[in-house]
């Protein structure tokens, strides 16, 4: 019961947020939503064992594919995020039955190379992408409202951590967790390991592909040099390597605060911020492998001896 008051306080306050912060503040809690939802979905692909590097290339691609919808057929731009998510989805099922029958290094180079080609491929249908240029909306979703962009990352951010906790209970973690341990275990005991593996990667990504819709229509803008940017990609992964792996908590934490820790240190070092965030990411991995959340849920309420795949990293 403490447990669910607790969250149901932290649920509160957060929707409310708009009512009591200001607009910068706001602004900067929406990115770190941002890019909480991308770190959940890397880590829902890691958790069955393979290291995918696509994320900047499926949140590029929603990304494009919500500007279009919306600027030549001038779709809702709340649809246009389906749009853009259901294309990144559609993408990676075709690419699923190639990339997928690779393991380790080189399914991770695979994918790696995505957004490169990817962005090659914009850059050579002008007529619908812009090309180089890019493409402009004629005004941001909400217009531009800071609190209903906030509501909406939000939401984006809630549903994302409802489907890892829903990987996280189901017996959906029970086949991932074999095919990560052991892949030739898995087969002999039944688990069709392509088919889980395709779910997987089919489902992360076309939650990429709504974020980078959401992120296109919050700038009213894509090019193929900002909007398939590794920061998509390394910022992610550093998120759920500082957090811990192979958890919700992990990644929430995570982005809680290297986000607020990143835009600290640009207030008061304008010049060598990043410097001293790279060293704390260092710090942080070497000294707490198994991520900052570990120590961190243990004096929150939250914590449960039953079911907890927080407190530990599931072999």
């Amino acid at each position: 019961m403490r447990k669910l008051i607790f969250l149901l306080i932290i649920i509160g306050l957060t929707i409310a947020l708009p009512f009591y912060v200001g607009t910068y503040l706001l602004h900067v809690l929406t990115t770190i939503l941002i890019f909480l939802s991308l770190g959940l979905s890397w880590d829902m692909m890691l958790r069955s064992g393979q290291l995918s590097f696509g994320t900047a290339g499926m949140f590029g691609l929603g990304a494009y594919a919500s500007v279009i919808v919306v600027a030549d057929y001038q779709l809702n731009p709340i649809l246009s995020m389906l749009v853009g998510g259901g294309f990144a989805a559609l993408v990676a099922f075709g690419l699923g039955f190639v990339v997928l029958k690779l393991r380790k290094i080189y399914f991770s180079i695979t994918t790696l190379a995505l957004a490169g080609v990817f962005s090659v491929v914009i850059r050579n249908i002008p007529d619908i992408s812009g090309g180089a240029s890019g493409k402009i909306l004629s005004a941001a979703i909400f217009n531009g409202d800071p609190a209903k962009i906030f509501w909406l990352a939000l939401t984006i951010a809630f549903s994302v951590i409802l489907l890892s906790e829903v990987f996280r209970r189901s017996k959906i973690r029970f086949a991932i967790n074999s095919i990560r341990n052991d892949e030739i275990t898995a087969k002999s005991s039944g688990i069709n390991v392509f088919r889980y593996l395709l779910f997987v990667f089919v489902l992360t990504s076309g939650i990429q592909g709504v974020i980078g819709a959401a992120y296109a229509q919050q700038y009213a803008f894509v090019n193929p040099e900002s909007t398939f940017s590794a920061d998509f990609l390394l910022l992610p992964i550093a998120i759920a390597l500082v957090g811990g792996l192979y958890s919700t908590i992990g990644p929430i934490i995570g982005a809680l605060i290297l986000g607020l820790t990143s835009e600290y240190l640009k207030l008061v070092m304008p010049y060598g911020h990043l410097v001293i965030y790279g060293i704390i990411i260092v710090v942080i991995v070497l000294f707490l492998p198994q991520g900052i959340s570990k120590p961190i849920i243990k004096i929150l309420p939250i914590t449960s001896n039953r079911g907890n795949d927080h407190a530990r990293v599931e072999g």
